[in-house]
């Protein structure tokens, strides 16, 4: 097998966040597809906290469940840097806070 070394960013937010009447996760999956990233995902948490110790998780009958959405997006380290500064302006945008990590990963299949 063939490995190929590559970074993840990964993005965690709140599923309410919002970019110009977009949900945040959905305006970072196209922004990244239109810089030609090689690939992203976005999955949807159901419990987690934070800095400021909130703890958001399912509740049946809660009105706003504002679970956590993570966003992961792979490509190589240039890229990654260079999309950094596009998610830093939509982030202040739409005064977004949120956890972003970059780590090195090894892609093992790309299809």
């Amino acid at each position: 097998m063939q490995y190929k070394s590559k970074n993840k960013l990964r993005i965690i937010t709140g599923e309410n966040a919002m970019y110009r009447h977009t949900p945040l996760h959905e305006a970072i999956i196209y922004a990244a597809k239109k810089s030609g990233m090689a690939g992203a995902t976005v999955y949807r948490g159901i419990m987690s906290y934070g800095e400021k110790s909130q703890i958001r998780s399912f509740r049946f009958f809660a009105l706003s469940q504002d679970l956590p959405v993570v966003t992961e997006i792979i490509d190589s380290e240039k890229k990654i840097i260079e999309f950094l500064e596009i998610l830093k302006k939509m982030m202040e945008k739409c005064n977004e806070k949120g956890l972003i990590t970059v780590e090195s990963t090894s892609v093992i299949q790309f299809e």
